[in-house]
C-alpha cells in the first residue's frame, strides 16, 4: 500500500530544497570577487617565477610592448596632466591662496598635488584606459578564437609567451612615464600661476624648495606598482574571457573597473604608509 503526500507537503518540500540552493548560489557569488583576486595574485606569481627562472627570450616582445605603450599613452597623458594641473589644483588652489595673500606659495602646493597624487593617478588612468583595454581585448580575442587553447595543446606556455612581456612592459613604462606626467602636471600649475598673475620665479623657487627625493622616488615607485596592478588585472580578464565577442566586451569593461578600484585602494594604503614613515615631507617650507 502506497501513500501519497498532500499538495501542501509537496510544496513545503520543494521550498526547502530551493532555499539551500539559493544560499549556495548567493555564497558563490559573494566569494567570486575574492576568488578572482586570488587567481590574479596567482597569475602574478606565475609571471614572476617564469621571468626569474629563465630571464631570456622575451625581451624583444617586451621592447615592442613598451614602444606601443609609449606611443599610445603619452599624448593623451600630456594633455590630461596639463589640463588637470591648470584647472583643478592650479586655478582653484591659486584662488584660495590669493584670498590668503600668498599666491607665490602655489609652487609648494604642487609638490603635494602633482608629484604625490594627481600626476601618478592620471598616468595610471590613461594607461589602464588605453593600453589596459587593448591588452584585454587582444587576449580575449585570442581566447575566443581558441588560439590560446591551440598554444596549450602544442606545449607552448601562453603565460610566458603572451602575458609575461605585457606585464613587464606596462609595469616599466607606467613608472617611467610618471616622470613625464610630473613635468606636464607642474607645467599646468605654472600656467595657472601665470594666469593668476603670480611670479613665475616664486612658483619655481617654492616648488623646488619643497620637492624632496622622497617625493620623487615614492611617486615613481607607486606608479610602477600601479602599472603592475593594471597589467595583471587586464591580462587576467582577457585570458579568462568567454562567451564570444560579447564576453570580450564584458571582460574589457570589468578589467578597467577593477583596475581603477584596485589603484584607488592601493594609493590610499601607499600614501598613508609613506606619510607615516616620512612625516617631514608634510612640512612646507
Amino acid at each position: 500500500m502506497t501513500t501519497t503526500d498532500s499538495p501542501r507537503v509537496k510544496s513545503t518540500r520543494q521550498r526547502s530544497a530551493v532555499v539551500p540552493q539559493a544560499i549556495r548560489t548567493a555564497g558563490s557569488r559573494s566569494l567570486g570577487p575574492f576568488q578572482q583576486a586570488g587567481e590574479m595574485v596567482q597569475l602574478a606569481g606565475q609571471v614572476f617565477y617564469s621571468a626569474v627562472r629563465h630571464p631570456i627570450g622575451y625581451w624583444g616582445d617586451v621592447r615592442d610592448q613598451m614602444y606601443d605603450t609609449l606611443r599610445l599613452c603619452w599624448i593623451p597623458m600630456m594633455f590630461s596632466c596639463i589640463g588637470f594641473g591648470f584647472g583643478a589644483p592650479g586655478l582653484q588652489a591659486g584662488n584660495i591662496y590669493i584670498l590668503f595673500g600668498i599666491p607665490e606659495r602655489l609652487g609648494s602646493f604642487f609638490v603635494m598635488a602633482s608629484v604625490r597624487e594627481f600626476a601618478p593617478w592620471i598616468n595610471a588612468m590613461v594607461v589602464a584606459g588605453v593600453m589596459g583595454t587593448a591588452i584585454t581585448a587582444d587576449l580575449g580575442a585570442r581566447r575566443i578564437r581558441e588560439e590560446i587553447d591551440a598554444m596549450e595543446v602544442l606545449g607552448v606556455d601562453p603565460v610566458r609567451t603572451l602575458i609575461l612581456p605585457r606585464v613587464i612592459a606596462v609595469t616599466i613604462m607606467t613608472g617611467l612615464m610618471d616622470l613625464i606626467a610630473l613635468a606636464f602636471g607642474v607645467l599646468g600649475g605654472f600656467l595657472a600661476a601665470l594666469q593668476l598673475g603670480s611670479s613665475p620665479a616664486a612658483f619655481t623657487e617654492n616648488f623646488f624648495a619643497n620637492a624632496t627625493t622622497t617625493d620623487i622616488w615614492a611617486s615613481v615607485a607607486k606608479t610602477t606598482l600601479f602599472g603592475l596592478i593594471i597589467s595583471v588585472v587586464c591580462c587576467y580578464k582577457g585570458f579568462r574571457a568567454s562567451g564570444g565577442p560579447a564576453g570580450v566586451g564584458r571582460a574589457v569593461n570589468q578589467a578597467v573597473v577593477i583596475a581603477f578600484a584596485a589603484i584607488w585602494s592601493f594609493n590610499f594604503v601607499f600614501t598613508t604608509i609613506l606619510l607615516g614613515l616620512a612625516p617631514e615631507i608634510q612640512v612646507y617650507r
